[in-house]
């Protein structure tokens, strides 16, 4: 398996339209969620996958899969 170096400040593609970051912007996320997930290692995210094989997910669906009620 070959890995790519991400530049610092990288971020995933679909952060800028993500749920997750106006929940965080709006103050209902932790941040621990944008530097893991969406300022990290995006491919392990859930939401990341199912974006890119256009598969549904609800806007309160965490990047680990989870759901989240108050969201």
């Amino acid at each position: 398996m070959i890995f790519k170096e991400r530049p610092e400040n990288s971020q995933c593609k679909w952060y800028p339209v993500c749920p997750m970051k106006y929940y965080f912007e709006a103050g209902k996320l932790d941040e621990k969620w944008i530097l893991t997930y969406c300022k990290g290692d995006w491919s392990k995210c859930v939401r990341y996958e199912m974006e890119e094989t256009g598969q549904y997910h609800p806007d309160n669906m965490l990047p680990n899969g989870s759901i989240n009620q108050n969201l």
